[in-house]
């Protein structure tokens, strides 16, 4: 019988290959970290990002037009890296990987250390990621301001390598900053009863659609950061004369 009963005993399922614990938090501190030099060295070490009708993301909106001179990127670009900064997403990677708060699910914290959350100076300022939210929705507009304007050239209508480039930032940004939390919140947030009037069912839809985003917040934040760079630094080998722009039609 004893015989029968471990024949009849399923053999014990190998266990999935998966990732060493340590991998993720050290790629994201590989990857943030690149990204923070790369953006510090284009804000503070530049007075453009203008080619003919292409305009880095870091530099819109453009305030030289109002007579701003003095490194223009540094009074647009606070508002997108704060809000990046204070995302729900982006605050569990760096916590993790820069600040070991702690290093992954399964990880306790340090000895001697207790958690504090978000308490406590700098991390309290998290708080006010739905004031950086509105803030970017403005600068997202004169994002697709710059985007369509990409398409414009000199002799008319046209596609160029920067044209999709910078349209395809611009959607993957938009994804991202509508995927928001923030959003979220203010999309079904604030209700009681979705089905006592028009407006709270077609707001439950709208959150629902929005929760779906959600879901990939994460993906579209690295997607939409590495457009960012990607966007940039091809205005920026075309401002240099390193590249020159491919017309596609």
């Amino acid at each position: 019988m004893a015989q029968r009963a471990q024949a009849l005993t399923p053999a014990p399922r190998r266990r999935k290959w998966e990732w060493p614990w340590w991998v993720s938090p050290a790629g994201t501190v590989t990857a943030l970290g690149l990204f923070t030099i790369y953006s510090l060295w284009e804000t503070l070490t530049h007075s453009s990002g203008q080619y003919h009708n292409y305009l880095s993301p870091f530099f819109s909106p453009d305030v030289r037009a109002i007579g701003i001179q003095f490194l223009p990127a540094i009074w647009v670009v606070w508002a997108p890296l704060l809000f990046r900064a204070t995302c729900y997403y982006y605050r569990k990677a760096y916590y993790r990987s820069f600040f070991s708060d702690p290093l992954a699910c399964a990880r306790p914290e340090r000895p001697g250390r207790a958690y504090t959350g978000e308490t406590k100076l700098p991390f309290v300022l998290s708080n006010l990621h739905r004031f950086f939210f509105y803030v970017t929705v403005v600068v997202m507009a004169f994002l697709w301001y710059d985007a369509i304007r990409a398409f414009i050239f000199p002799n008319g209508f046209g596609v160029g390598v920067g044209s999709l480039l910078m349209l395809l930032n611009v959607i993957l940004l938009s994804v991202y900053t509508f995927s928001c939390h923030a959003f979220r919140h203010l999309i079904g947030g604030g209700l009681d009863c979705f089905s006592c009037s028009r407006g709270p069912i077609l707001r439950y839809s709208l959150w629902k659609t929005v929760s779906k985003w959600n879901q990939e917040h994460a993906t579209w934040a690295w997607l939409s950061m590495f457009s960012v760079w990607a966007t940039d630094l091809y205005i920026r080998l075309l401002i240099s004369g390193v590249l020159h722009d491919v017309r596609l039609f």
